[in-house]
């Protein structure tokens, strides 16, 4: 069936006539020939839908709803309501891609070539005779000079014109408002199941869907949190540490699943999240590279730069600081040096993103700064704190900055170029004790963690988060300072020791050891007393020589004149006797 659209034109029919033998113009004795053509619109009743009829009726009511007086109490009457018209002719937004230009870096290794077949390049004599040949060549040298003009005129143009200079390098620093640091509430997203309480988690750099645990009871455990909050890798108990693992980090691999791990049971493992049945390499702590693990010292943070891919630094329980290369040929000669640190345990070490040589550590009362070139002592330090410090962190963007937590509650943010005494901001964070921190990348967020389980996220104002003007150029010139003052210290000290150590051996053969130990604090008062007693003694002949070059004129008092008379005849007589002596 074939129906026609009521909106659609109707059927074309064209007809044509043709008339054989070029005689229909008198129409004798030609046969007529009809032809046509018709194209139809056909379309289903189905495609285009039912045809609507409209038609007028009375209202009817559906529902009646009475109004509620309850109910207006709970709205707010607005008067008057504000309604924006737009007058303008709505207009649809359309956006093209053009074609994509795909650019690719090609290079060119220039090599040295041209030499003719009979001269070796290899060889000097036959390249140096070649070209005193080739130099006296009348074409070389018009040539040359003809080049020179050219490459004169370039240089004397680059001159003129200099393409790459900087016209903002004097510019000012935009001045930043400093603002209070504000905080605020998250809800987690995935809570993990572990087998035995966690001590310390770490994301994988190359996939922040894999996660490293450290548990309590000194196994290792993996999640994949696309699997879910169950366990996805587990170390065997019999191959892992013997006491809690305090610390885990990853290391900087290709296949991103090699992790080292450090627990106070004095071993530091390597292990491969792929094979965790038992570790790749073990090394125990023990200083005096006997290997032995009853002398081992225990572990509680690590540190490792992806910078330095052979060291890694280990803080223990002893307050000592131990730097190990993994790349030794022997377990006993990874253990590089040691430092001695803190009067506790090291709860924090880690190293400054912009100069790896300084390290920071906080242990007992105070977070101390150290350098690789001075192991005696640190180069900078904190003042002794009425609240234990329990962790520390870099500034990722700023290399003077650093955060610490204390067991009040409190969290310090310091500014060495700012002030060295005292931190640049302290906050009460909670009245709980504060156990770790992180500083999120850009340096804006810093996250902490309090006995009781809660984190708090924190935002530090854009002064503290944003790199200042020369701020590197201070900061190395104070870090490096500061390692010549220490080194200068330490060479005295071992001066000093030498001298007593060499009084000590004239003495008397019976002597003890506890006599022949330096009391550092007697040596220091006593520099104290002879320099100050150098100084007051300095003070003192210079007010007496003031006094001597400006005299208080006085009036000489009766007695004083006649002392003075009786002074001049008693030298009168003299002089007259001396005289009669030498007449006799």
């Amino acid at each position: 069936m074939q129906m026609q659209h009521p909106l659609l034109p109707a059927p074309t029919r064209l007809r044509t006539w043709s008339c054989p033998g070029g005689t229909c113009g008198d129409g004798k004795g030609a046969t007529a020939g009809t032809m046509e053509i018709v194209y139809v619109y056909v379309k289903k009743r189905s495609e285009f839908g039912k045809q609507c009829n409209f038609s007028d009726r009375q209202a009817e009511l559906n529902i009646d709803i009475m109004p509620n007086p309850e109910l207006a109490e709970q709205f707010v009457e607005r008067n008057p309501v504000d309604t924006g018209i737009q007058c303008s002719v709505s207009m649809s937004e359309h956006e093209a891609n053009t074609e994509r230009f795909e650019m690719e870096t090609r290079g060119v290794n220039h090599v040295e070539g041209g030499w003719p077949k009979d001269v070796n390049p290899l060889e000097l004599e036959q390249t140096i005779r070649f070209r005193k040949k080739v130099e006296k060549d009348e074409n070389y040298v018009n040539a040359i000079m003809q080049l020179g003009s050219i490459m004169e005129h370039c240089i004397k143009q680059n001159n003129a014109i200099d393409i790459y200079e900087e016209y903002f390098n004097d510019e000012e620093a935009v001045e930043v408002m400093e603002e209070a640091p504000s905080a605020k509430t998250i809800n987690p997203e995935l809570a993990l199941k572990p087998s035995s309480p966690l001590v310390t988690l770490e994301f994988n750099p190359k996939d922040s869907h894999v996660l490293l645990g450290g548990c309590y009871n000194g196994q290792i455990a993996c999640w994949d949190t696309r699997k879910g909050s169950l366990v996805a890798e587990l170390s065997t108990i019999e191959f892992s540490h013997r006491d809690p693992v305090y610390g885990t980090i990853w290391l900087q691999s290709k296949t991103g699943t090699e992790c080292f791990s450090a627990s106070t049971d004095g071993q530091v493992m390597w292990w491969d999240i792929r094979k965790m049945s038992e570790p790749t390499e073990v090394v125990i702590m023990d200083i005096t590279k006997k290997e032995q693990l009853e002398n081992a010292l225990g572990a509680i943070s690590l540190e490792f730069e992806s910078t330095l891919p052979t060291k890694f630094m280990v803080g223990t329980e002893q307050g000592i600081i131990i730097s190990c290369n993994r790349k030794a040929k022997t377990s006993a000669e990874k253990i590089v040096c040691t430092f001695p640190g803190h009067h506790g345990p090291i709860y924090a070490l880690q190293r400054n993103p912009f100069y790896p040589k300084n390290f920071l550590t906080v242990g007992d009362w105070t977070a101390r700064i150290w350098s690789e070139d001075s192991r005696e002592s640190c180069i900078m330090w904190t003042k002794y704190h009425m609240a234990y410090l329990t962790d520390a962190a870099w500034s990722p963007i700023r290399p003077a900055v650093f955060f610490t937590t204390k067991m009040d509650g409190t969290l310090d943010i310091w500014d060495f170029v700012f002030k060295q005494c005292d931190p640049a901001l302290s906050l009460k964070v909670c009245d709980e004790a504060l156990f770790c921190l992180r500083v999120q990348d850009n340096g804006c967020f810093i996250a902490c963690g309090s006995q009781l389980g809660t984190t708090t996220l924190l935002e530090v104002s854009p002064g503290l988060s944003t790199l200042q003007r020369n701020e590197k150029n201070v900061a190395s010139s104070m870090f490096e300072r500061e390692t010549r003052r220490e080194k200068i210290l330490e060479a005295r000290h071992r001066e000093m020791r030498l001298k007593e150590k060499g009084k000590a051996e004239g003495r008397d053969e019976e002597q003890t050891d506890e006599d022949l130990d330096i009391d550092l604090e007697a040596l220091v008062s006593k520099a104290e007393e002879e320099f100050f007693d150098i100084i007051f003694a300095e003070l003192k002949k210079k007010e007496a020589d003031a006094i001597k070059l400006t005299p208080m004129p006085q009036q000489p008092s009766p007695e004083e004149d006649q002392a003075v008379e009786e002074g001049e005849e008693a030298a009168g007589e003299g002089k007259s006797e001396e005289v009669e002596e030498d007449l006799a």
